[in-house]
C-alpha cells in the first residue's frame, strides 16, 4: 500500500504554524454522536494547508477522550490524522513493535503504518504530559506549533 504522506511530510505538517482564533472555544459546537460528544475547529496553516482539531469525550467514561490534529488531504474531502492525544480508557497495541500498554498516550502518523495498511496514526507512545482533556488539547497546541492567543488559554472542558 502506498503512503499518503512520508515521515518528512508529516513532520513538516506538524511544524507548520497554525492560527488559533481568539474565540476558538465559542466556535466549538459539541454534538452528541453515539455515546460521545464531538466538536471540531478548523485552523488555517501558514503554508496554505487546512487543519482540523477534533475533540471527543465519552458521555460516561471521563478517561475516554481524544484531541486529534488532522490535515485535509488536498483535492479530496479526506482528513489525515497527524496526532491523536488519547485518554487512559483502553489497551493500545503497536502492531509492528508488538508492544501493549494501558495508559494515557499520543498517537503519531507514520509512513510505515500507512504502508502496513493500518490507520496512519496507529503508532502510539505512553505519556505523562496530560491526564484530562484540557491538558491534552494544550499538549496538542504546544506540539503542533499552534499560535494560541494568550487570552484564550482558559479551561477547555469546564462544563463538559
Amino acid at each position: 500500500m502506498t503512503s499518503t504522506y512520508s515521515d518528512a511530510d508529516i513532520e513538516a505538517l506538524i511544524a507548520e504554524r497554525k492560527s488559533v482564533p481568539t474565540d476558538w472555544r465559542t466556535r466549538l459546537r459539541y454534538r452528541q454522536k453515539r455515546g460521545h460528544e464531538e466538536a471540531e475547529l478548523d485552523l488555517p496553516g501558514a503554508d496554505g494547508n487546512e487543519f482540523r482539531v477534533i475533540l471527543r469525550q465519552n458521555s460516561i467514561n471521563r478517561l475516554d477522550f481524544s484531541a486529534i490534529l488532522a490535515v485535509r488531504v488536498p483535492e479530496s474531502n479526506r482528513l489525515f490524522r497527524l496526532r491523536r492525544y488519547n485518554g487512559k480508557s483502553h489497551e493500545h497495541t503497536n502492531q509492528i513493535e508488538d508492544t501493549k500498554f494501558f495508559d494515557f498516550h499520543i498517537h503519531t502518523a507514520t509512513e510505515r503504518y500507512q504502508q502496513l495498511g493500518s490507520r496512519e496514526d496507529a503508532y502510539a507512545e505512553v505519556t505523562d504530559r496530560f491526564g484530562d482533556p484540557a491538558a491534552a488539547i494544550q499538549c496538542l497546541f504546544d506540539d503542533a506549533n499552534c499560535d494560541v492567543p494568550p487570552e484564550s488559554q482558559m479551561s477547555l472542558f469546564a462544563e463538559v
